[in-house]
């Protein structure tokens, strides 16, 4: 009997505590926590921009007047009167190819017209002679035909020494190779005192004042292909060096590969060489259209959503808006649909927003999506306007 009494009074102890706390939590002594305050995000502001269908592949630049030369004759080489890399104008002597030869030819052909022009000459005097002898009756007309047939005998000798003369002078010319055209002189394969034939390459020539792009487009795509389509050669770094336009769409594919070719012409203003593979890229159309930032975009289960920032019964609130997205540019999708010109998208925070919660959008150094000539976005530091202002 004497531990009943403890336990009593530790009992009773205990709930005087318990009724304490709670007169004291009535009381209002402990005020409940108070709520977040809105998190700040940064938006963009949705307009329409020029919005570009492109593709690129890779082009081949073709010179419109490249040739290797050949010579057309036989022999030893002689001099060599270029370099690689020299400019030279249309008709400028590049190798000269042994004539001795041909010269000598020429000198007996030129001998021989001489002979044959002298019997000519006197071959009509002894005509001119037979002719007044017949008129007196000095000479019959036997002897006055024979020296008929003797002047025409030697004109013909005549006229084929001439020819001889003029074919030798025309081969001679042969042993001058000479630029067909002005352009730049590739490398010189040959050297001097080597024996060349008709088919040995010497050197080659190149106009690349104007080139031609050549690329391999997929038939599909060559449909919607026009004569005005763009057409743009990129340097490494994906910027604009040249734009042309096609002027040449392939009539049928290569049954192998089922790809058509496109060429354009443009003038070399870039410092590029014939027979270069360069980035090309066609621009297929044109339109306006709205485009959202790559990062302003969240998905779930597949389905692209972006966080729209409205006004919703007095609030600042972000609604999550289920988007169907275009092409992607370098830093953008195309928004075929979902949103509309001046929404407000939030960029930032994009993992701690939630549909439907309060929000307070950033006014001072807020990044303002703009676009770029190659369909993509930059952010340039603006100040975002109120929600549900006009613009």
């Amino acid at each position: 009997m004497r531990w009943v009494r403890p336990l009593e009074a530790l009992k009773k102890t205990v709930w005087s505590g318990v009724v304490l706390a709670a007169v004291a939590g009535c009381s209002g002594q402990k005020a409940a926590p108070a709520a977040p305050p809105p998190r700040e995000v940064e938006v963009v502001t949705l307009a329409p921009h020029e919005v570009r269908d492109t593709g690129e592949y890779l082009g081949s630049l073709l010179s419109r007047q490249s040739l290797t030369v050949l010579p057309q004759v036989a022999g030893y080489i002689r001099n060599i009167h270029v370099r690689p890399g020299q400019q030279v104008e249309a008709g400028a002597a590049l190798v000269e190819v042994d004539a001795r030869e041909e010269t000598a030819a020429l000198d007996s052909a030129q001998a021989q017209l001489s002979s044959s022009q002298v019997n000519l000459e006197l071959s009509r005097r002894t005509l001119a002679r037979t002719e007044a002898l017949h008129k007196e009756g000095l000479a019959s007309a036997q002897e006055l035909e024979a020296g008929r047939a003797q002047v025409q005998a030697a004109e013909a000798a005549s006229r084929s020494s001439a020819a001889q003369v003029a074919q030798r002078q025309v081969q001679l010319q042969y042993h001058v190779v000479r630029a067909p055209f002005a352009g730049t002189v590739g490398d010189v394969v040959i050297r001097q005192g080597d024996f060349v034939s008709a088919t040995t390459p010497l050197t080659s020539v190149a106009q690349s004042d104007v080139l031609e792009v050549s690329v391999a487009v997929p038939s599909t795509r060559a449909r919607s292909l026009k004569p005005d389509t763009a057409l743009e050669v990129l340097d490494a770094q994906g910027k604009v060096l040249l734009t042309s336009s096609i002027f040449f769409v392939a009539p049928q594919a290569d049954p192998r590969t089922q790809l058509v070719e496109v060429k354009a012409a443009f003038r070399n203003t870039g410092g590029l060489r014939p027979s270069e593979l360069v980035r090309a890229r066609i621009v297929y159309s044109v339109r306006d259209a709205l485009q959202i930032p790559a990062l302003a975009v969240v998905r779930q289960s597949g389905q692209p959503f972006a966080l729209v920032v409205k006004e919703k019964d007095g609030k600042t609130v972000v609604e999550r808006r289920p988007i169907t997205l275009g092409a992607l540019g370098d830093m953008a999708y195309v928004v075929e649909k979902g949103l509309s010109a001046g929404d407000l998208v939030a960029v930032s925070s994009m993992q701690a927003l939630r549909d439907g919660m309060p929000v307070k959008v950033k006014v001072h150094g807020t990044p303002r999506a703009t676009v770029d000539s190659g369909s993509g976005v930059k952010l340039s530091t603006v100040a975002a306007p109120a929600v549900g202002s006009s613009r």
